[in-house]
C-alpha cells in the first residue's frame, strides 16, 4: 500500500482515485492510511485536499501532524505550517522533532523579525521538551538565528548545545562564520571538526573555499592549501568542490590553476564552465573566455547565465570596437533565433552592457527600448554606458525616466548619474541626486561619496567636497585621491593638498601613481622645487617613479619649479615610456623658463623621432611663439597644423587665436575664429583677451554678449577676467563694475585676486586714486602683490598725488616682494614724477641695499635676417651709424610736425637739453628708426616688441612717426598693444 501511495504522490487526479477507493472500503479512519493519503495530496501541491482529509480523522497520532506540517512548509504555505503546528501543541501532541524542524524551516522563510519571533518560541519549547540537544534540530536552529537573527552569538549557542555533532552541525556552522566573512574562525571550526573525527565532505569545502574567496584579495597561498587537503579527501573530482575551487582561483587571478583543475574534473557543467570565463574576462582575457565557451558548448548544456558572461567577454577584446563588436552582434543574433533574449533580462542587460562598452550606444539604445522586462541593472547598464561614452545629457535624462518608472537607483546607478552631471557641470541637478543618495541611506557608499566629491570638485564646490570627505567612516584610496586632486585644482587650496597628502601617508594609506600625480600638480602650483624633490624621494620608495604617470608628473613639476636639470634626466631616461604628455612636458617645461631654443630643439627632433604631434603639442608649441611674439614661426606652425588636418580641432584653433591675437595680428585671429566649427571657453577667452590686449575694448563686450546668447559655453573665471581688463584698457569704469557685481549675482561666480586686481587697475587707469583706496579697504582678502604693485603704477601716473597711498603701496611690496627690483624702480618713478628728488634718491639707495637690479629695458624686431635686438643708447648695431642719421631726421621731421619731447618721463634730476637726449635714444625709437632705414620703400606695418611698459614720450613720438612717414606702427609692451596710425594710437590715450 506504501508503494502504492508513493506511486501517486505526483498525480493529483490519480490520488483523488485512490482517495474514493478507501472511502467507499470504509478504510478512510484507518490513520496509517490516513496518513499516506495526506503526504499523497501534499506531494502534488493539493493543500486543500490534505487538509480536508486531517480535519476528517477520528484519530490524529504524531505522525499525522508531522505530516501535516512538514508538507505545508515544503509547499511554501510556511503561516498554515505555523499555525498547525501551534495547534498541535494545543492537543498536547509534542509530536518527534521532525515536526518541529519543519515548523522552525517555515520559519526561516518568513520576514526575519517575525520568524526569529516564532522561531525562539519554538527553541524554548524544544528545550522543554529536550529536543534541543538533537543535532537535526540545532542544524535548523544555526541556520534559523543567522538568516533571520543575523545572531552569531545565538547560532554558536545551539551549535554547542548539540550532544553529538555530525558532518551538518559542522558545515553549518562553518558556513555562518564563512558569510561573515570571519576567515580564522571559520578554519578553526574545520580544524575542530578534523579532531572531532567528522569526516569533512563536499559542502564542507565548498564554505572553505567561498570563505578564502570573501577578502578583498583572494589568498591565493590559503587556495593552495584548501586544494591539497581536498586532493587528499578524495573530492577533487566532485562537480560541486571542483566547481567552486575553479570559480575561486580564476576569481582571484590565478588562472594557470582555475585551467589545470577545470581540465581535470571527469565532470563539468555550467557552473564549472562559468566560473572560469568570469575570470578570464576578469583578467581582461576576452578572446581566450569566448574560445573556452565555443569549445565546451557542445559537451555541456550551457545556461543563459553563460551567455551573460560571454557577452561580457566582448568588450576585453585588443580591439573592442571592431571584433569584439561583431563578435557581439553574432551572439545577440544567436540568443533572438533561440529564444533565449526574453527568457531572462540578464541576457538583454548583457547585451546593453556589451554594446555601450564597445561603443555602440546606438545599438545599446535599441536593445534597451525593445526590452520587454527592465530592472534596476537595465537601467543601470543604460545610464552607465551613457555616460561612459560621453553621452552626459541622455545619461542624466534617462535616469529622470528611471525615477518616474519610480524603480529605485543603486549605487552604480548613482554613481553614473554623478559623473554625467559633473561632466555638464550641472552643480543643482547633481545636488538633487545627492539628496536622493540621502534618502537611500547610500551616501556614506564609499564609491557614491567619491562620486559626489568629484561632483563638487568639477562644480568648484571645494567646501562641499571637504565635508564629505570628513564624513566619510573609512576614505578608500580614491577617497583620498579623489580629495588630493580636488584640492590641487584649486588655487586657494595648494597647500591644503600638500597637507592632506601627508595625512594620508600618517594614516597608513596605500599611494598609488594618481596620489603622486596630484600632489605634485600642487607642488607645481607652489613652485616648491624641495618638496617636489622630498616627493620624487617617496616615489622611489613606494617603487612606482619609473611609471609613466608619475615620471610625467615630475617632469611638469621640476618643470614648473625651475629645475630643468632634473626634467632633462627624468626624460633620458624613460626611453620607451615617452608619451606625448612626456613630450608636451618637457617642450612647456622649457618654454616656462624661457629655454625657447631649447623648446624647438626638441619639436624638430620629435619630428626626427617620427613622432607625430598632436593637437595638444601644437597648442603647446604655438604657445610658445605666442609668448615671444614670433609671428612667422607661429605661422609656421599653423602650416603644419593645417597639413596635420588639425586646424578644426578646437584646441589647435583656440590656440591659433592666441597666438595671432598675442603676435599683433588681430586681423588674422579674428578671421580665423569666426571660421573655427567648434568653439570651446578657452576660444571665446582668448579672443576676448585679444581684443581686449589690443585695446578694443567695445569690440571685447560685444563679443561677450555674443558669447552669452550662444549659449552652448558659459562665461567662467577666465572669461571676467579678459572682460574686465577690457574695461580697464577702454576706460569703462562704469560697465567694469556692473560685470563685476554679475559675475556673483548672474553667474554665481566668486570673484578671485585676479578679479579685485583688474578692478583695481581699471580704477588706477581711470585716475579715480581715492575710489581705489576705498576698493582696496573694502576687498575680502588681503590684496597681494600684484594690486599692491598696480596700485603704485597707477600713483606713478598720477605725477604726484596720492604720494601716501603710493608709499604705503611700495611697503607692503617690499614686505612680500622684497627681490623685486621693479618695486623700487616703480617708488623712484613715483618720486621722479612729482620732482621729489631727494626722496629719489632715498629709492634708489634702498634699491641699492637691498642688492637688487633692475631688469633692462629692450625692444626687439623681427626681420628676414633674424631678429634685431636694441637697448637704449646702444651703439652695437653693425648700422648704428645709419639708425642714428635715421633717428635724427625723424626728430626733425616730428618736430616740424608739432612734436614736443615729454621730459618728465625722463627720470633724473637734469638739464632739459640732457633729458631730450636721454628720450630720444629710448630702445624702441632706435628699433623703429632700424626698420625705417633698413626698408625704405617699404608700406608695410612695422611690428615692434618691448619687454618693459613704452614711456608716454615714446608714445607721443610714435604717433608722430605714423603720420610723417605714412607707416602703421603696432607696438607690444608688457602691459598691451599699441596701433599708431596717421597720428593716432587704438588706446585713444588710455594706456
Amino acid at each position: 500500500m506504501s508503494f502504492i501511495f508513493s506511486c501517486v504522490g505526483h498525480r493529483r487526479g490519480a490520488a483523488k482515485l485512490l482517495h474514493s477507493h478507501l472511502y467507499k472500503n470504509g478504510l478512510c479512519k484507518e490513520v496509517y492510511l490516513c496518513n499516506n493519503l495526506i503526504n499523497a495530496y501534499l506531494g502534488t501541491g493539493d493543500s486543500v485536499s490534505a487538509r480536508k482529509v486531517f480535519d476528517e480523522m477520528p484519530l490524529r497520532n504524531s505522525v499525522s501532524w508531522a505530516c501535516v506540517v512538514s508538507g505545508y512548509s515544503r509547499n511554501g504555505e510556511h503561516r498554515d505550517a505555523l499555525v498547525l503546528s501551534r495547534d498541535m501543541v494545543k492537543e498536547g501532541v509534542f509530536s518527534n522533532q521532525y515536526a518541529f524542524v519543519s515548523a522552525l524551516r517555515a520559519c526561516q522563510e518568513l520576514d526575519s523579525s517575525v520568524g526569529i519571533l516564532f522561531g525562539r518560541q519554538i527553541h524554548g519549547l524544544l528545550f522543554k521538551l529536550s529536543y534541543a540537544v538533537d543535532a537535526v534540530v540545532s542544524n535548523v536552529l544555526i541556520y534559523l538565528y543567522w538568516k533571520c537573527g543575523g545572531s552569531l552569538a545565538y547560532a554558536l549557542r545551539a551549535f554547542h548545545d548539540i550532544e553529538v555533532k555530525n558532518s551538518v552541525s559542522w558545515n553549518s556552522i562553518i558556513s555562518v562564520y564563512s558569510q561573515t566573512g570571519d576567515q580564522i574562525s571559520a578554519f578553526k571550526m574545520f580544524s575542530s571538526m578534523q579532531c572531532d573525527g567528522s569526516a569533512p565532505t563536499e559542502y564542507t569545502f565548498g564554505s572553505l573555499v567561498t570563505t578564502a574567496c570573501s577578502l578583498t584579495e583572494p589568498d591565493v597561498s590559503l587556495l593552495e592549501q584548501i586544494m591539497c587537503t581536498i586532493h587528499k579527501s578524495g573530492l577533487l573530482s566532485d562537480l560541486f568542490v571542483g566547481s567552486g575551487l575553479v570559480s575561486a582561483f580564476a576569481k582571484s587571478g590565478s588562472l594557470s590553476y582555475a585551467r589545470k583543475i577545470f581540465n581535470q574534473m571527469g565532470t563539468r557543467n555550467a557552473i564549472t564552465l562559468n566560473g572560469l570565463m568570469v575570470g578570464l574576462v576578469r583578467q581582461k582575457w576576452g578572446e581566450e573566455a569566448t574560445k573556452l565557451f565555443m569549445d565546451m558548448y557542445s559537451t555541456i548544456d550551457v545556461s543563459p547565465e553563460s551567455y551573460v558572461i560571454l557577452l561580457s567577454s566582448f568588450p576585453e577584446y585588443s580591439q573592442a570596437e571592431k571584433v569584439g563588436l561583431r563578435k557581439g552582434k553574432e551572439v545577440h543574433g544567436h540568443v533572438i533565433t533561440a529564444g533565449l533574449v526574453d527568457l531572462m533580462v540578464g541576457i538583454g542587460n548583457g547585451l546593453v552592457n556589451m554594446y555601450a562598452k564597445c561603443g555602440s550606444v546606438s545599438d545599446a539604445r535599441r536593445v534597451f527600448c525593445f526590452m520587454m522586462e527592465k530592472d534596476s541593472v537595465s537601467w543601470n547598464s543604460m545610464i552607465t554606458g551613457l555616460d561612459q561614452n560621453g553621452c552626459f545629457l541622455e545619461a542624466v535624462e534617462r535616469y529622470q525616466s528611471m525615477r518616474r518608472h519610480e524603480i529605485l537607483p543603486g549605487s552604480f546607478t548613482l554613481i553614473s548619474s554623478l559623473s554625467s552631471c559633473a561632466s555638464l557641470k550641472w552643480e543643482k541637478l547633481g545636488q538633487q541626486i545627492h539628496g536622493e543618495s540621502l534618502k537611500l541611506g547610500l551616501d556614506l557608499n564609499v564609491s557614491v561619496s567619491n562620486a559626489l566629491m568629484t561632483l563638487y570638485a568639477e562644480t568648484g564646490y571645494q567646501n562641499q567636497c571637504c565635508k564629505i570627505f570628513s564624513s566619510m567612516p573609512e576614505p578608500d584610496q580614491v577617497s583620498w585621491n579623489s580629495i588630493i586632486g580636488a584640492l590641487a585644482s584649486s588655487e586657494g587650496s595648494v597647500l591644503e593638498a600638500v597637507a592632506c597628502f601627508l595625512n594620508a601617508l600618517r594614516a597608513g594609506q596605500k599611494l598609488n601613481r594618481i596620489t603622486f600625480s596630484s600632489v605634485l600638480s600642487a607642488v607645481s602650483s607652489l613652485s616648491f622645487g624641495e618638496l617636489g624633490k622630498q616627493i620624487h624621494g617617496l616615489a622611489l620608495k613606494y617603487n612606482i617613479a619609473d611609471e609613466a604617470t608619475t615620471e610625467n608628473a615630475l617632469i611638469a613639476c621640476y618643470g614648473k619649479c625651475g629645475e630643468m636639470d632634473g626634467c632633462e634626466k627624468i626624460f633620458s631616461r624613460m626611453s620607451e615610456r615617452i608619451d606625448d604628455v612626456t613630450w608636451n612636458s618637457m617642450i612647456s617645461g622649457y618654454i616656462h623658463n624661457d629655454l625657447l631654443p631649447k623648446a624647438l630643439d626638441l619639436v624638430w627632433f620629435m619630428l626626427q623621432m617620427g613622432q607625430r604631434l598632436d593637437n595638444f603639442m601644437y597648442a603647446t608649441v604655438l604657445s610658445a611663439f605666442a609668448s615671444v611674439a614670433t609671428l612667422e614661426r607661429g605661422m609656421e606652425v599653423h602650416a603644419c597644423s593645417v597639413r596635420a588636418c588639425l586646424e578644426s580641432d578646437v584646441v589647435v584653433g583656440s590656440a591659433l587665436v592666441d597666438m595671432y591675437s598675442k603676435c599683433g595680428r588681430l586681423d588674422y585671429a579674428m578671421r580665423f575664429f569666426n571660421t573655427m566649427p567648434v568653439r570651446n571657453s578657452y576660444s571665446w577667452n582668448s579672443m576676448i583677451s585679444g581684443y581686449a590686449r589690443h585695446g578694443q575694448g567695445e569690440e571685447a563686450l560685444k563679443l561677450f554678449a555674443n558669447m552669452k546668447l550662444d549659449g552652448q559655453t558659459p562665461p567662467d573665471h577666465v572669461t571676467f577676467v579678459g572682460v574686465l581688463s577690457a574695461c580697464s584698457h577702454a576706460g569703462l569704469v562704469k560697465e567694469g563694475f556692473n560685470h563685476f557685481k554679475s559675475m556673483s549675482d548672474f553667474y554665481g561666480l566668486a570673484p578671485r585676486i585676479e578679479h579685485f586686481s583688474c578692478m583695481a587697475d581699471l580704477l588706477g587707469r581711470a585716475g579715480e586714486l581715492d575710489k581705489l583706496e576705498d576698493f582696496i579697504d573694502r576687498m575680502p582678502m588681503k590684496p597681494n602683490v600684484l594690486i599692491w604693485r598696480t596700485v603704485l603704477g597707477a600713483c606713478c601716473r598720477a605725477n604726484g598725488r596720492k604720494a601716501e597711498l603710493g608709499k604705503k603701496a611700495a611697503e607692503m611690496l617690499f614686505q612680500l616682494e622684497p627681490e623685486n627690483a621693479v618695486n623700487y624702480v616703480l617708488l623712484g618713478n613715483m618720486y621722479a614724477a612729482g620732482g621729489r628728488w631727494e626722496d629719489l634718491v632715498k629709492a634708489r639707495k634702498k634699491m641699492k641695499d637691498a642688492d637688487v637690479k633692475k631688469e633692462a629695458g629692450y625692444s626687439w624686431v623681427t626681420m628676414k635676417d633674424g631678429v634685431h635686438m636694441f637697448v637704449a643708447g646702444d651703439k652695437s648695431h653693425p648700422d648704428a651709424d645709419l639708425i642714428y642719421k635715421k633717428l635724427k631726421e625723424l626728430n626733425r621731421k616730428m618736430r616740424d610736425a608739432g612734436y614736443v619731447p615729454q621730459t618728465g618721463f625722463a627720470l633724473y634730476d637734469l638739464e632739459q637739453e640732457n633729458k631730450e637726449e636721454i628720450l630720444s635714444y629710448h630702445s624702441e625709437k632706435l628699433a623703429v628708426a632700424f626698420v625705417l632705414a633698413a626698408q625704405r620703400n617699404s608700406t608695410l606695418p612695422i611690428r615692434i616688441m618691448k619687454n618693459l611698459r613704452v614711456c608716454g614720450d615714446c608714445h607721443s613720438a610714435f604717433k608722430y612717426i605714423s603720420k610723417v612717414e605714412g607707416r602703421q606702427i603696432i607696438l607690444r609692451d608688457s602691459n598691451r598693444f599699441h596701433h599708431f596710425q596717421d597720428g593716432e594710437c587704438s588706446c585713444r590715450d588710455f594706456w
